[in-house]
């Protein structure tokens, strides 16, 4: 308990000198009612940023598209259920029987863990105007999104980045976004992690890493944005993102005991299968939703969701029938996740055949990064955070650059442009996420010791188990 409150002291330092310097900006800047347009999509408004509206503003009620309020909340709720239960089963089945309880656990902890912190601060840095690298405090435990019910009219405060829907729906909606980006990370360091650490990385993480990427990639005002990065539904702020921390985690933390040595195969493929197909319903809310609104581009983006998961699926299928012999469960249902992955970030801006090719290379790349490049390189990312994620996202970011259809997105697509915003996100979450893991190892230890690890952490941090 001592090292746990050292550890949260730490919190507070390090919060106060990561995002000390928005503080200056923040002040001189007050919200202001506005009734200039933005665009409706999230992903395009940060494309194009636009001059105005520069902050979240107040409308009149009737100003509030009923259409689009309830197909964001619909995709919000789509979203929410991809971490809980969908990713916590996905990853849950893929584990040994011993760590099963310990690691769904870790997915339901952390979407109520980031939901206070993206309360608190996260949301306030990632969307309210700042700088190019961080947004404001302005929105700190939500001040300010105001609902207000008068005489002679109800009004309601918005977003610059979404003002046809109530700035309530649009919170819920990227905080959606920010529960599932840390939880994918678990993937890489299942079995031998513990629980408190896990805990004081995420919120840090949350604070340190995922809003700033948010903020730059998709804050009109952000450097990646303003530089013309495309990313419709995050793959680099959520798939990149994740998958290089979840490297860096897998390389600090070290392999699990017994690696290479012990049979380590999933305990209920059953379970992965069913979270599997949980998160390609729920891909809908994220991909579709990203356009922030009910229209052609939302059903553009559901459309191209779903061929390029298939075509994923399959490639990875085949892949492995050709070079194992027989094809897997375990293997369809990682193809179809890494098909979701690779054509998140073009979803709102490619055609069918960019779908199409998309998918088919992110199936047959990312069986190549978890099988052959995993055993060469030598890490053990205990359930492919990295090789699907990360390899994926990169995948799907850089052909956005090479399959954007201006008819369909409205905006010129580079692929130099998509390199850039790979490799920032990729020195920026890497570089931090590493030095907040030897910090937390230095103050209070990251792994559990190999007696508890070879017990099984079900039972040795929450004195549970499955029989």
């Amino acid at each position: 308990m001592r090292k746990l409150l050292m550890s949260l002291l730490m919190v507070g330092s390090l919060l106060a000198a990561g995002i000390g310097n928005a503080i200056a900006a923040d002040a001189s800047a007050a919200p202001a009612a506005m009734t200039a347009s933005a665009p409706a999509d999230a992903s395009a408004a940060a494309a194009a940023a636009p001059a105005a509206p520069t902050a979240p503003f107040v409308v009149d009620s009737s100003k509030i598209n009923s259409g689009d309020t309830a197909w964001m909340l619909t995709s919000t709720a789509l979203v929410l259920f991809m971490t809980i239960p969908g990713l916590a089963l996905f990853y849950g089945g893929m584990v040994r029987k011993k760590n099963v309880l310990a690691t769904v656990m870790q997915s339901f902890a952390i979407t109520c863990l980031v939901t206070v912190v993206w309360t608190v601060v996260g949301y306030s840095l990632a969307f309210t105007p700042g700088n190019s690298f961080i947004g404001g405090f302005s929105r700190v435990f939500l001040s300010g999104m105001s609902y207000v019910k008068g005489d002679k009219a109800t009004l309601l405060s918005v977003s610059h980045l979404a003002p046809t829907i109530p700035e309530t729906v649009y919170f819920c909606f990227q905080l959606t976004f920010a529960i599932i980006t840390p939880a994918l990370i678990t993937g890489a360091f299942a079995d031998r992690m513990k629980f408190s650490s896990m805990l004081v990385f995420m919120t840090l993480w949350s604070i340190l890493v995922y809003s700033p990427i948010a903020h730059m990639v998709w804050e009109p005002t952000g450097w990646l944005a303003s530089a013309g990065i495309l990313d419709f539904a995050g793959g680099t702020v959520v798939h990149i993102n994740a998958g290089i921390a979840a490297l860096v985690c897998a390389l600090v933390l070290g392999k699990r005991t017994g690696y290479g040595k012990d049979v380590m195969a999933p305990h209920n493929l059953v379970l992965s299968l069913i979270g599997a197909s949980m998160l390609w319903v729920g891909w809908f809310g994220f991909n579709a939703g990203s356009a922030v609104a009910a229209d052609g581009r939302a059903g553009f983006a559901m459309l191209t969701t779903q061929i390029a998961t298939a075509m994923a699926a399959l490639s990875w299928m085949f892949a492995e029938w050709i070079a194992k012999g027989k094809p897997s469960v375990l293997g369809i249902v990682s193809g179809a996740v890494a098909g979701l992955v690779a054509i998140t970030p073009a979803s709102g801006f490619v055609g069918v055949a960019g779908a199409l090719v998309i998918g088919l290379l992110a199936g047959a790349i990312c069986f190549w990064s978890a099988t052959w490049l995993k055993h060469k390189l030598g890490y053990d990312d205990s359930l492919d955070a990295f090789g699907v994620h990360c390899i994926g996202g990169i995948v799907g970011a850089i052909l956005t650059g090479v399959f954007a259809v201006k008819d369909i997105s409205g905006l010129d697509a580079s692929v130099m442009l998509q390199v850039k915003g790979v490799l920032t996100t990729i020195v920026y979450s890497g570089v931090v996420s590493f030095v907040l893991l030897k910090v937390i190892d230095m103050v209070m230890g990251l792994r559990v010791t190999e007696d508890e690890e070879r017990e099984g952490l079900d039972v040795i941090l929450h004195g549970e188990h499955v029989e």
